[in-house]
């Protein structure tokens, strides 16, 4: 669903010392950014934010960059970097399919892809955010033996994500196609995931590494 057009977004935003409307300036200066030797860890899709929020409040000795093309949607994450004085968050409102422009080679340390969308028409799949077109580029700009952590609602979308990512040779460490709660006490449940369990829908959820010398 489409959110509705939120007319002060971009400019509130533009005001945040942490989001990067420019944000290939930073490309290969990113540990400068944060003036630390922290990994960091991307969001792709990250929506509202709390996925991000909630584990860089977790997790002050690593550092979260999440970004999303839906600016209606990242002001509210952008808002909470400032209401929850984040230091190790930044944010840039970006298509996903310009990623390489943003980051240099073995520059981040794992990927979160939570609830992506399925496009499950046939001439769209090319979009989806697990596709070998964007595996590709993932590979490049994570560190050898990254991972990319992947949580979906979408059956389709998960058994095919698998394929991808064995076809781009990445490793499987967690396949779930029934995710319980209780057996991961450190998931972070968000507004999506929390809507889809209501619903009795199962969560898929994957974990895959790529290993290069």
């Amino acid at each position: 669903m489409r959110l509705r057009k939120k007319h002060f977004a971009i400019p509130e935003m533009r005001e945040n010392p942490y989001v990067f409307f420019n944000g290939q300036e930073n490309k290969g200066r990113w540990r400068e950014i944060f003036g630390n030797d922290n990994p960091i860890y991307l969001e792709i899709g990250a929506g509202k934010g709390t996925f991000t929020i909630e584990s860089a409040k977790r997790n002050k000795n690593i550092n979260y960059i999440m970004v999303d093309i839906e600016t209606n949607a990242l002001i509210y994450a952008t808002r909470k970097i400032l209401e929850e004085e984040l230091t190790n968050v930044r944010a840039m409102p970006i298509n996903a399919e310009n990623i390489l422009d943003y980051f240099d080679k073995n520059e981040l340390s794992r990927i979160y892809i939570n609830f992506c969308n399925p496009w499950p028409k046939l001439k769209h799949k090319k979009r989806r955010l697990t596709f070998p077109r964007f595996l590709e580029k993932y590979k490049i700009i994570l560190k050898p033996k990254s991972q990319i952590y992947f949580k979906t609602d979408d059956l389709e979308l998960f058994e095919e994500s698998l394929d991808y990512f064995t076809d781009c040779g990445f490793s499987t460490l967690v396949e779930e196609f029934d995710m319980k709660l209780e057996d991961y006490p450190e998931n972070i449940v968000t507004e999506y995931e929390r809507k889809f369990r209501k619903l009795n829908q199962k969560i898929k959820f994957g974990v895959f590494e790529y290993y290069r010398d």
